[in-house]
């Protein structure tokens, strides 16, 4: 199965009114958290920690809709916390596909197969399931024997059923480069839509702090994991490839991913929450960006985070030509 042709004219229909009026700042994604609590403590991850005083906090149906429609940005991203916990998680997806807007859900996939029956399968919904490696490697990380398995059953059962089903890996100091592509060639045999990849970023709260990239690091490991001799369908935007390979710089547009918790918007984005505003206007304010980003804030130094630099990469297409042009072939071409 292929990424939905609706999609990407949904992004740029989306993309395309916000030119013409000339808008500013305005988000591309929005992310949605609509719970912080999991089934795991993973060692690279700091969400838990970071919201243990309000672990029990649910979004509703109506608060999560109305965050959605608040941002208006045609993808939403269902995470948390692992969003299958929640109770209402199948009428929060049948609310927003319903609002015409396409879903990626991202789980651990501990939950998936029993959870399969709350959704139908749709082209405005894809599961994302977070691998970060081939079983010892994975189980490692998400610190439980037996996750790597539950998860790939999980893939198998929702692609039988006729879902859409995306990966989703982070890199982290020391990872095998040739266990990843072990991952992923499984992954592809398993009939997945798309790869997707992103550097881990060093969350105050993450436990281990020693685990995370330094930005050097992460295009050399980069450069090795994104052969293109393998043939592996990765599905972020080719710009942005380039981009964790050091071929390409881009400025932090964090702005472009507005993320919603259960405490109110994050600010300024979904890595740094410094404070949360029920305003999501203040996420867009010139003062804000004046003082984060590489170069600004010391803890933005090695971010290349898809949701900081993903979006900067579309934007700065739609000024270049040829950028444009090789943007549409990945998005196209695949």
């Amino acid at each position: 199965m292929s990424r939905p042709f609706r999609l990407d004219l949904s992004v740029a229909r989306h993309l395309i009114g916000h030119s013409a009026r000339r808008s500013g700042r305005f988000p591309l994604v929005t992310m949605l958290e609509p719970l912080e609590a999991c089934n795991l403590a993973c060692t690279g991850c700091g969400r838990v920690r970071e919201y243990r005083d309000v672990i029990d906090r649910r979004l509703s149906v109506d608060e999560s809709l109305a965050a959605v429609r608040t941002s208006d940005a045609p993808i939403v991203s269902i995470s948390g916390g692992e969003p299958l916990i929640h109770e209402g998680i199948g009428d929060i997806a049948r609310a927003v596909m319903e609002d015409r807007r396409f879903i990626y859900l991202c789980t651990n996939g501990l939950l998936l197969r029993e959870r399969l029956d709350l959704f139908k399968p749709s082209e405005r919904l894809a599961f994302v399931i977070h691998l970060d490696g081939t079983e010892a490697a994975h189980d490692r990380i998400t610190e439980r024997p037996g996750t790597y398995a539950t998860a790939i059953e999980g893939i198998r059962e929702a692609v039988a059923r006729g879902h859409r089903v995306c990966t989703n890996t982070t890199l982290f100091h020391g990872s095998d480069v040739e266990d990843l592509h072990t991952l992923f060639a499984t992954l592809v045999g398993l009939g997945v839509e798309g790869l997707m990849v992103s550097p881990g970023f060093s969350y105050e709260d993450a436990p281990n702090q020693d685990l995370f990239l330094q930005r050097r690091e992460s295009i050399s490991v980069f450069r090795r994991v994104l052969d293109p001799s393998k043939g592996f369908p990765f599905y972020n935007n080719p710009l942005y490839l380039d981009f964790l390979r050091g071929e390409r710089e881009y400025d932090c547009a964090a702005w472009t991913t507005a993320t919603y918790t259960v405490l109110g918007w994050r600010l300024p984005c979904y890595a740094i929450a410094d404070r949360h505003v029920e305003d999501i206007n203040e996420l867009y304010a010139d003062e804000v960006w004046e003082r984060y980003g590489p170069g600004r804030d010391p803890r933005c130094a090695n971010c290349m985070m898809h949701s900081s630099f993903e979006g900067a990469s579309i934007l700065d297409a739609l000024r270049r030509p040829k950028a444009l042009a090789r943007l549409a072939r990945g998005a196209w071409g695949r």
